[in-house]
């Protein structure tokens, strides 16, 4: 299928383009910001998480959507999502906080002829730079949403999603559902991998007043020493994702356990959720 053109009616505010700016939330040493994550995990996002989700069906669901329409990825990182959306058809913004990831994705881009199948974008997703009522489809998969750690951020994020949606757009979001307070260990620790050279274990502290988990993977390798990649997230219970919803104008449309439309239930770990503008 030929690549969707993204020319210049493209609904990208001037001076928001990768490059053009300085990267909103950039890391700094000793303290968690939005662009803590993407540092961190750059140079293996594409080893470790290349097929951490359902690829094939969150193309399908949102390209399906989206029907040829703008789609905006939130949270982009470095094009495992956007770059397959954009080759069934909708032209895309992956929008990222992190340059060093969407850094990634524009060399992926390197080479190709005419408009790039996606544009990367750097720009917080509460402050997303581009014009209201842009795009069919907002999408932020994988527990991003819970990568924006404060209450108030997280609820501007959602509000701002929707402006971005023209009439009858989705805002499609995939998270985990987490688990009853009194069931979930506090903390825990765990190995990712082990080889004979190198070590991952992944270490994690619970806050269930706060809802935020807070963890490093811990890479020790007998070459290099130790290196640490931390993250942080704060997560919303479903009712919770409809209450932010539901103030920010939007409707929910359908909910699912996973991409194939599977029901959810009570006993469903994940969702699929999809709020329509009416």
């Amino acid at each position: 299928m030929p690549r969707p053109a993204l020319g210049c009616d493209t609904p990208v505010m001037d001076g928001s383009r990768t490059g053009d700016r300085v990267t909103p939330g950039a890391s700094t040493p000793g303290v968690f910001t939005p662009g803590t994550y993407g540092e961190s995990f750059v140079d293996v996002y594409d080893d470790w998480y290349a097929d951490v989700s359902d690829i094939a069906g969150t193309v399908r669901t949102v390209a399906g959507f989206a029907a040829g329409g703008l789609v905006v990825e939130l949270g982009a990182g470095t094009g495992r999502l956007a770059l397959p959306i954009a080759e069934a058809g909708c032209p895309v913004v992956a929008l990222d906080v992190s340059a060093a990831m969407l850094g990634r994705l524009g060399e992926r881009l390197e080479g190709t002829e005419g408009a790039p199948p996606a544009l990367p974008l750097v720009a917080d997703m509460t402050e997303p730079a581009l014009r209201p009522g842009c795009a069919s489809v907002v999408l932020v998969a994988f527990n991003t949403l819970f990568n924006v750690t404060d209450p108030d951020d997280q609820q501007r994020a959602v509000d701002r999603a929707a402006d971005l949606l023209e009439s009858g757009g989705r805002f499609v979001v995939e998270a985990f559902v987490p688990p009853d307070p009194d069931d979930a260990p506090r903390s825990d620790v765990s190995a990712r991998s082990v080889e004979v050279d190198r070590v991952v274990l992944v270490v994690a502290l619970r806050d269930p007043a706060a809802q935020t988990i807070t963890g490093q993977h811990v890479e020790l390798t007998e070459a290099g020493g130790v290196r640490l990649r931390p993250w942080k997230v704060r997560y919303l219970t479903p009712t919770q994702l409809d209450a932010a919803a539901t103030a920010a104008g939007l409707v929910l449309e359908q909910r699912w356990s996973d991409w194939d439309g599977a029901p959810f239930t009570g006993h469903s770990t994940q969702h699929v959720s999809v709020y329509r503008r009416p």
